[in-house]
């Protein structure tokens, strides 16, 4: 006990005494004396040695140190070896974005190799087993079809009504599980994206990076100029104010409109013209983030190009 009280006592005194004890000089302390007591007119005396061993600005430059100029090291790529991490394992299944996925793990419903995993940042190797959900996740390569969708179809992977879905009309097109992008109800037609790239899903139908939707509008009946403008102005709906791009009467006619949005609210452009007493009697997405339907027969699809995977993953 003695003992300890004396190293308490020696690590009091010591504390102390670097309190009070003045703080060593350092360059930067040096150099600020040097510049105070040159503005005050004093200028310390250099020696002879010191003026002697001087040198000429010319000779100081000639042994200089040349700037070499040093390369970023490129990074390191992850191989095979190194595995991938689980929140881009779980998006490449096609099961969600990797944010959403962070969620998932965090909460506890991710096993692998059958033990539960909630560690953020966990490694999955080549035979490692991820399960979700009861089922084995299987990372695929990415695919995106393009279907101009047609009437009395639902936007649905599974309908407990048995009634018909877009799954029926893209059956057998791949192996791939494959999800379609947003959604269009049930009356309506046009462009409509599938696929299994989940942070590509995320971020298109993300408010904040919504993708650009064209419609063609068919109404019950003429559509007033003062509503037309009050349209382009924004709409207060429910549950928020939807913003519009652009609306313009289709030439030659006066119930026939175009509309461009960025808003993924649901039946946004019939609850917009419900509003102001109209009703749509026909609704046609013609664009949707820059895809069109152009040479794609009604209820067909297709594969996406190259080109057009890499516009939108620069979305």
């Amino acid at each position: 006990m003695q003992r300890y009280d004396f190293f308490c006592t020696f690590a009091k005194k010591y504390l102390m005494y670097k309190k009070s004890a003045p703080a060593p000089k350092t360059k930067k302390t040096v150099s600020k004396e040097r510049k105070y007591t040159a503005g005050a007119g004093f200028q310390p005396e250099r020696t002879e040695a010191k003026r002697s061993s001087a040198k000429p600005t010319e000779a100081r430059r000639s042994q200089s140190v040349p700037n070499k100029k040093f390369k970023k090291s490129a990074p390191k790529k992850s191989s095979e070896k190194d595995g991938i991490r689980l929140n881009k394992y779980i998006a490449n299944a096609g099961i969600c974005s990797r944010r959403e996925a962070d969620t998932l793990i965090e909460s506890g419903v991710v096993r692998i190799n059958g033990v539960i995993c909630t560690q953020l940042g966990t490694r999955v190797m080549p035979n490692d087993k991820v399960e979700f959900g009861g089922e084995t996740l299987v990372s695929e390569k990415k695919v995106y079809l393009l279907m101009n969708k047609p009437k009395g179809y639902i936007t649905t992977t599974d309908d407990p009504q048995e009634r018909k879905t877009v799954m029926h009309l893209i059956d057998g097109a791949c192996k791939e599980r494959v999800y379609p992008v947003g959604r269009l109800d049930r009356q309506t037609t046009g462009v409509l994206l599938f696929t299994n790239d989940g942070d590509m899903a995320k971020r298109l139908t993300h408010p904040s990076h919504g993708a650009r939707k064209i419609y063609h509008v068919t109404l019950d009946k003429n559509i007033t100029k003062a509503d037309l403008r009050d349209i382009a102005q924004g709409v207060e709906l429910e549950d928020g104010f939807v913003p519009v791009d652009e609306i313009n009467l289709i030439a030659g006619t006066k119930d026939e409109i175009g509309i461009q949005l960025h808003s993924g609210m649901n039946r946004v452009v019939r609850r917009i013209f419900e509003k102001f007493d109209y009703k749509v009697v026909k609704l046609d997405r013609v664009l949707f983030a820059e895809l069109t339907k152009k040479d794609l027969s009604r209820g067909h699809w297709r594969m996406l190009s190259d080109k057009e995977v890499a516009f939108l993953k620069m979305k």
